[in-house]
């Protein structure tokens, strides 16, 4: 079994792979579009016997400035928002966080060789994004809807 080969024959069957990239610290490097407009990288460090499938996201300056224009209470609970739910996904994190404003999120989750399956690669880029996608909600409701009260609290129900 070749791992490479195998990892690109699936992100090719399946239509998202968007770039090979030379990489001196990995076996391979793709980026990969999944779902679509989202970009995210597939790795096999050197030397390691996993891949991990990483998305990286900087943050709006717009919506920096929405953050430094909150209270600390709100900007601290948010924090604490994010971290908690970002767990919950069992994925990776690192947030780069300065006087309690985001900058930017990084989402990892690694598989490793002796489990590595098309159904697992697919799994683990769906909750990879699932979890960018929570950060995203969490920043707008916290920060650009803030000060948006429903018209209607069952809005989201036929």
């Amino acid at each position: 079994m070749n791992i490479e080969e195998d990892v690109e024959k699936w992100l090719l069957d399946e239509d998202i792979l968007r770039e090979m990239k030379y990489d001196e610290n990995a076996d391979f490097h793709f980026i990969v579009e999944f779902p679509k407009e989202n970009i995210m990288d597939v790795v096999k460090p050197k030397g390691k016997d996993c891949i991990i499938i990483a998305c990286a996201t900087q943050v709006a300056p717009q919506h920096q400035d929405l953050m430094r224009s909150a209270d600390a209470k709100t900007n601290k609970n948010f924090i604490m928002d994010l971290n908690v739910g970002l767990s919950q996904f069992l994925v990776d994190f690192e947030l780069q966080i300065n006087q309690n404003i985001l900058h930017q999120f990084v989402i990892t989750e690694q598989i490793f060789e002796d489990g590595l399956t098309k159904d697992r690669l697919f799994t683990t880029l769906k909750r990879v994004f699932k979890a960018k996608l929570h950060c995203i909600w969490l920043i707008d409701i916290n920060f650009v809807n803030a000060d948006i009260a429903p018209q209607n609290e069952n809005d989201m129900f036929i």
